[in-house]
């Protein structure tokens, strides 16, 4: 039996978290996603780790493909957005070597 979702504290979205192969917490969408990059499984313990899939590390029949809650955050979404009259300099900088 999995235990209930917790919440993102931003947005209020059910997430799962995750422990990643460094001991780091990572949260993820609690359904998969196909178009996730973050493989999900649950452990002997009963914890859910989490890796990066790769060429030479596939995704594995017992791991599914989850979407970081990051990057479907509506919170953090809006965090990104640059207030209304600020110029993100960046876009207007010369780059070197061009």
């Amino acid at each position: 039996m999995a235990p209930p979702a917790a919440h993102c504290p931003d947005c209020h979205h059910p997430i799962r978290w995750t422990r990643t192969e460094a001991g780091r917490n990572l949260a993820v969408d609690p359904d998969p996603d196909p178009a996730g990059n973050a493989a999900v499984w649950r452990d002997g313990t009963g914890t859910l780790r989490s890796r990066r899939p790769t060429d030479d590390l596939p995704l594995n029949g017992w791991e599914r493909l989850h979407m970081p809650h990051v990057a479907t955050c509506p919170a953090h979404q809006e965090q990104l957005a640059l207030p209304v009259g600020v110029t993100r300099l960046d876009d207007h900088r010369r780059r070197k070597n061009r």
